[in-house]
């Protein structure tokens, strides 16, 4: 008989995208997956030591959905959901409970496995915490794949090599700078001055209208497909991970730097200066250490090193929840 797992999805992409990641894997090793929609009310904001096991902040829908027959697990994927776990297992014990990126302290007892990045390091590690290279992502071989199929014949007129430029943008208090958006965007152009090929564009809203300029201003001249913050045709984001032949992410994202992994393809992180935190830069110095990716120099490196480590930390969790 197979084994229920609800899966707590969250509204904030980065968290809804390593649980769903998780589940595409957990699918495969035959359990039956459930996806509960959370939406929140303005009390989600409380710390989770006043929202204790209990469902305040979610809103009346989301209560609806979760009642019995209650699960043999759950994966909660943000601090916001872990209250909702909680409750999930104090309405029933059996229940198994599994937390992706760190909750903290309070309430980390009641989970059975937690799945923290290592850059997140910190003096507290209870003895259920499992620390992973990067996060689980939601890319995979057949979404590459479809997207392929997809993008193909749109990307088909530009030169090879192909560089996908994926560019995140401010952190927390940390603007990126037009100091940093040209750097990128000069070692961007030395690069395809030597080798030559093509660029596929892409940025984000925390890259800034300005920052975003100063960098097309530096790229215009170059063979390319962009698709800039605001654009409202179909997001082409996969088919740049299908279809390049290498890739240059910012360093800000741990997702975006992550799902570049699942291609196989040279990747190369770019970390600018006074720009990223020391989490950020341990993250990035963790994917260098263990062969995922390289630090963006602005030099051809990348033919050279040739196809890059898998990354694939969903399958290695949803492994690690199978043996459960």
């Amino acid at each position: 008989m197979k084994k229920t797992i609800w899966i707590l999805l969250d509204d904030r992409i980065g968290s809804r995208h390593q649980a769903e990641g998780v589940a595409h894997y957990l699918k495969a090793s035959d359990f039956e997956v459930v996806n509960k929609e959370v939406k929140y009310t303005i009390f989600a904001a409380l710390p989770n030591i006043i929202r204790g096991r209990t469902l305040m902040g979610i809103d009346g829908l989301s209560k609806k959905e979760l009642v019995a027959p209650w699960p043999d697990f759950v994966l909660s994927a943000s601090r916001r959901t872990a209250p909702v776990a909680r409750w999930i297992k104090k309405q029933n014990p059996k229940t198994k409970l599994i937390q992706l990126l760190h909750i903290g302290r309070f309430g980390a007892k009641d989970f059975e496995l937690i799945f923290a990045p290592e850059h997140d390091k910190g003096k507290y590690s209870p003895t259920n915490m499992i620390y992973t290279v990067g996060s689980p992502h939601f890319v995979t071989k057949e979404k590459l794949d479809e997207a392929k199929k997809t993008w193909s014949d749109e990307f088909s007129c530009l030169p090879h090599p192909i560089t996908a430029l994926i560019i995140g943008g401010a952190i927390k208090k940390r603007q990126f700078t037009l100091n940093n958006a040209t750097d990128l965007a000069q070692k961007v152009k030395n690069l395809k001055k030597k080798e030559g090929g093509s660029l596929l564009i892409t940025t984000s809203r925390r890259t800034g209208v300005e920052a975003e300029k100063v960098i097309m201003s530096y790229l215009g001249d170059i063979p390319q497909f962009s698709y800039l913050w605001g654009d409202k045709n179909p997001n082409p984001y996969l088919g740049f991970l299908a279809c390049a032949d290498n890739l240059i992410v910012t360093g800000d994202s741990v997702s975006m730097c992550c799902e570049a992994t699942a291609t196989h393809k040279p990747l190369q992180i770019f970390t600018g200066e006074k720009w990223l935190t020391a989490k950020h830069l341990r993250f990035v110095n963790s994917l260098v250490e263990n062969g995922f990716a390289s630090i963006f120099s602005g030099e051809p490196e990348a033919e050279k090193q040739g196809k890059s480590k898998e990354l694939n930390v969903a399958k290695d969790i949803a492994e690690r929840i199978s043996q459960l």
